[in-house]
């Protein structure tokens, strides 16, 4: 299961936040955003944490909620896939929705 955590502190090492999810269960992996992109490196104030069993992970989401970490209240949810890898079915579009109508003008002649 993989777990989102946001309003993370700057300087929060992603040790620092395995620790935090270790007595729950089995930590897969530890991952915390930053902008190595643009070259400073410096932590987003969010991220990911993958637990083993979905069972682990809802118990650590449980009781991690409302945690604060170096005077930050964590935000902690289910994180959502990123692909089609589970096997569930794709969004559909409503072919009836405003936006995905033509737009056409009606005018009038008098």
């Amino acid at each position: 299961m993989n777990i989102y955590v946001g309003n993370l502190p700057l300087e929060i090492t992603e040790d620092e936040l395995r620790e935090e999810f270790i007595p729950f269960g089995e930590v897969v992996s530890v991952t915390i955003m930053n902008d190595r992109y643009i070259g400073s490196g410096q932590s987003r104030g969010y991220g990911y944490v993958e637990m083993a069993s979905k069972s682990e992970g809802t118990n650590a989401i449980a009781r991690l909620t409302g945690k604060k970490l170096k005077d930050h209240e964590i935000d902690i949810v289910e994180a959502l896939p990123l692909s089609n890898k589970s096997g569930t079915a794709p969004l559909e579009v409503k072919k009836n929705h405003r936006f995905n109508r033509s737009r056409e003008r009606k005018y009038q002649i008098n």
